[in-house]
């Protein structure tokens, strides 16, 4: 690749994010698209922006890098949670060591790899990339000694700034487990694999085991039901019903007229809900039934939430095997309530080994199925190997923009557009493994992107694209030096047009919210919607996490041998510094935490980086012949991975469980308080299945059959109560006019249905209330 299709990339995407950037200063300031980026504040402060017009807002701005960099790291934490904190000190770490990376490499190295031969050079734009990378260093080269002490320092201050990040992020963890003081899932363990007994119940089960081999710290249990598909109508109805909390005093005319929509394509009409007549509540409380008898004893799945009078007696639990069958009563300590999987708990915990099984070799597959795209796209990279395979496009390859296009920018863009089907297909698998907790679930998919990309975006494109003929070499391990040695200085061009396609521009379009501002368009003008209610996301660390750890791969790997490769990283470790900060404050809302638990994915994957940058450095010093730099470079592979080996023995425990030297002192701290109590009582309904079922009542809300009325097709014609309070400001305009206490009927009715099969009845009318309209339910 020469100089000149680099640059091409580079004003592709460099005009791409000044594009982006300036519309996203003007986009955010329209009222019309404050749920977009503003999602987070809006469902905190429960506030919305003026509609008036301010020629400010189309006005192009920077304020918000300004309030971006202003924001604290407790104001972070306070706001996004650990794991927040985690990712952006991900970026600090970057920022600082391939700022130092950048100021060694390309004032020391780059100079001596571009006059490293006795050659003609040419005007630069003209010149190929090659040439300034370690390949074209005269071998025995006595210069050679400069890469190795450059070498040197970056591997040390990386593992010195590790050790720190590491060392600062365990504390902020601890303090993170030490501030949640009346967190229900420190004194929670979730036992899977109980047996079941013809005798007695689950819960029977359950109960009279921890009474009996831990009488003194057990306090109750609630046992886990799977949910069949009556429940989840039910649970469907009650939320609908639930969203009717904040219309408490006003009144709901039964003759309001509905509202009638107009699509913004086809002009077709529809109407926003049809008012059906009202029954007598008579006989209705008889029918109540409270989430509470809901019990399920014949599909209850053999898995148990268990509560404990201290955080110290749940951790010992936890950790300890209970049987000598360790596939049955499983203990380990319960995600926070917010966090809970309930679909993975239903299922058998025996067959959990044989899913992870079925996961990981459906990972496989998938991952060498996308080698057909990659070799595909390396062959972009290769012009004269493509005009060989496709003579009929040398008419226009000749041209010299099409040359510059395709093997600087297209290659990059391709493969990125394939790999957007990697994070939902890997949360997938991650979903049929069976982990309880959201948290669980992302961290896994984020393990799977991860080693996906380093194979598929590092190895494949570095053995596809240069080193085809030499893949048979990788059965020999000692050769494996050698074949990356030849091919990383030959692929660093590609991966610096990755960076740039993958990087800046996926950065520009994240802080667009490319999806989010399409919906909200089709939403508001298309489909003439005038809901309020939005749904705010959560940050997607399965796949910002392996791109930023992937691109401290290249980094590392081509800091020595490609140094042209750094300042396009930092400029994207920078630019994402101020995107990601401003994304979790003002859209992502953080639902649930997994405590810092990303660190040691981020610790590892950078270590790798850079034992394997050591290792590439090796075997080019041998391909080099200079046996003193090689000589130098194996005792710093050795103190690398003691190194790790250190941080594994005295800093990773730490992210592994809880201590229990803190616990201990928060149980007694709560006991001498006397909240002890207080927590225990608050327990019992901590880990409500059905939690979201519960009645909500609408005293407040009465039907007004006497108002008169005239519905219109554009309006609703419904009477409010002035004298009762106001409703909130961002409720639905339409929603005055819905029937409650018919949708709160059918609620009840489902409830009494399912009552009554548990108990092997059926249903019988009994009266007015008894019976269900088909077009209610």
């Amino acid at each position: 690749m020469k100089v000149g299709a680099l640059l091409t990339s580079a004003g592709i995407n460099i005009s791409l994010c000044i594009l982006f950037l300036s519309l996203y200063s003007v986009l955010r300031k329209q009222p019309q698209n404050v749920k977009v980026y503003f999602g987070r504040r809006i469902a905190e402060e429960n506030s919305r922006l003026r509609e008036a017009f301010i020629l400010e807002r189309f006005v192009p701005s920077a304020s918000w890098i300004l309030r971006s960099l202003q924001c604290t790291e407790d104001e972070l934490l306070a706001t996004a949670g650990l794991d927040a904190v985690v990712f952006n000190r991900i970026l600090v770490f970057s920022i600082r060591i391939f700022s130092l990376a950048a100021f060694l490499c390309v004032l020391g190295v780059l100079p001596l790899n571009y006059f490293g031969q006795d050659m003609l050079h040419v005007r630069i734009p003209s010149a190929s990339l090659e040439t300034f990378t370690i390949g074209n260093m005269q071998e025995r080269s006595r210069w050679l000694w400069v890469h190795c002490v450059a070498l040197y320092i970056i591997s040390g201050v990386a593992c010195l700034l590790l050790y720190l990040e590491y060392k600062h992020i365990a504390r902020l963890r601890l303090l993170h487990v030490s501030r949640a003081s009346t967190n229900p899932s420190h004194f929670t363990v979730l036992v899977r694999g109980v047996p079941k007994s013809t005798k007695e119940s689950i819960s029977c089960t359950v109960e009279s085991f921890f009474t009996k081999y831990h009488a003194s710290s057990y306090l109750s249990h609630q046992i886990i039901y799977k949910v069949g598909k009556l429940q989840k109508i039910v649970t469907g109805a009650k939320k609908a019903y639930k969203k009717f909390k904040h219309f408490k005093g006003t009144t709901v005319d039964q003759r309001c007229g509905p509202i009638t929509y107009r699509c913004g394509l086809c002009g077709a009409s529809s109407k926003s809900f049809e008012l059906l007549p009202v029954e007598p509540e008579q006989g209705m409380k008889k029918h109540d039934v409270k989430d509470s008898e809901l019990s399920l004893p014949d599909k209850d799945c053999g898995a148990a939430f268990v509560f404990f009078k201290t955080r110290y007696a749940a951790l010992v639990v936890s950790e300890i095997v209970q049987t000598s069958n360790p596939m049955e009563w499983v203990t380990s300590l319960a995600p926070d309530r917010d966090d809970v999987y309930w679909s993975n708990l239903w299922l058998p915990y025996k067959q959990l080994w044989i899913r992870r099984i079925v996961t990981l070799s459906g990972s496989i597959v998938f991952m060498f199925l996308f080698l057909i795209p990659v070799t595909f796209i390396q062959g972009l990279t290769q012009l004269e190997q493509l005009q060989q395979r496709l003579p009929f496009l040398n008419g226009i390859l000749k041209k010299k923009y099409i040359t510059q296009l395709v093997t600087g920018y297209l290659p990059s863009v391709i493969l990125q557009i394939f790999l957007y089907t990697v994070p939902p297909t890997m949360m997938f698998f991650s979903t049929l493994e069976g982990p309880v907790s959201h948290s669980e679930r992302k961290r896994s998919a984020c393990c799977k992107v991860l080693y996906f990309t380093i194979w598929n975006v590092f190895f494949v494109n570095v053995l596809s694209g240069s080193a085809i003929s030499q893949v048979n070499a990788l059965s020999s391990p000692k050769d494996i030096p050698m074949v990356l040695a030849r091919a990383v200085p030959v692929q660093a061009t590609f991966f610096t047009t990755y960076v740039l396609t993958s990087g800046w521009a996926s950065l520009s379009s994240e802080l667009m919210q490319l999806f989010g501002l399409t919906w909200n368009f089709i939403m508001k003008y298309v489909l003439r919607m005038k809901e309020d209610s939005y749904f705010v996301p959560s940050f997607p660390y399965h796949t910002e996490v392996p791109k930023v750890l992937l691109f401290g791969l290249l980094g590392f790997t081509c800091s020595v041998l490609a140094p042209l490769i750094l300042p396009f990283l930092l400029v994207y470790f920078f630019l994402g510094y101020v995107v990601y900060r401003n994304q979790f404050l003002n859209v992502y809302c953080t639902k649930y935490d997994t405590g810092g638990l990303y660190w040691p994915i981020a610790h590892y994957t950078t270590i790798f980086s850079i034992v394997l940058t050591q290792i590439i450095c090796l075997g080019v010093f041998g391909l080099k012949e200079s046996p003193v730099a090689a000589g130098f470079t194996v005792p710093l592979i050795i103190l690398t991975l003691l190194f790790n080996q250190y941080c594994s023995n005295r800093l990773r425990p730490l992210f592994k469980t809880l201590p229990a030297q803190d616990l201990i002192d928060m149980d007694r701290e709560d006991e001498q308080s006397g909240r002890m109590d207080d927590i225990h009582h608050r327990l019992h309904s901590a880990y409500c299945q059905f939690a979201d079922t519960d009645d909500i009542p609408l005293k407040g809300v009465h039907v007004d059959r006497d108002a008169d009325a005239s519905g219109s097709s554009g309006e609703s014609s419904c009477k409010e109560d002035t004298n009762q309070p106001t409703t909130s400001d961002i409720s639905h305009p339409t929603l005055e006019g819905l029937p409650v206490n018919r949708l709160r009927h059918a609620v009840r009715s489902l409830s009494s249905i399912i009552r009554l099969q548990k108990r092997g009845l059926s249903p019988q009318p009994a009266g007015p209330s008894a019976d269900v309209n088909p077009q209610t339910a």
